[in-house]
């Protein structure tokens, strides 16, 4: 499959559908082919006690990541919403810009399932890995 959505496009996307997160920085390296590659400068206002990223910035790249790959292939379905969505802390994140690196595992006329490996910038091993399906609306 190709995608039908540039990278720009998402963003302008995102921006004008979800105005409340476009304080939060995030940047899309890239999107198409079943994939997705984000970032987000971490900030004070995304750690925790103790100077960890906190779970609901982690929560948030990985849902938004998996948006935005569904978006790159089917084009602006906005309706699409979450059903599904698993996240399994692996270890500490620095207080580091967070990459989410987005799979499409299958993508249907009614849902696509996929996953997300987060990283803090400078490690190697992810600090968080998701799953999760999105619904998509039906054919008009």
């Amino acid at each position: 499959m190709v995608a039908v959505m540039t990278p720009d496009e998402l963003t302008d996307l995102l921006a004008r559908e979800f105005p409340q997160s476009s304080h939060l920085g995030m940047v899309i390296e890239q999107a198409g082919d079943m994939t997705a590659r984000l970032r987000m400068p971490v900030n004070e206002s995304h750690l925790r006690p103790g100077g960890t990223v906190s779970g609901p910035t982690l929560f948030w790249m990985a849902d938004v990541g998996l948006y935005v790959a569904v978006m790159a292939m089917v084009g602006p379905k906005t309706q699409s919403v979450t059903t599904s969505i698993t996240m399994n802390f692996l270890r500490l994140p620095t207080p580091a810009d967070i990459i989410a690196e987005v799979r499409l595992l299958k993508l249907g006329r009614r849902l696509a399932v996929g996953d997300v490996s987060l990283f803090s910038e400078g490690m190697a091993d992810p600090v968080a890995h998701v799953t999760g399906t999105y619904a998509l609306p039906p054919e008009s």
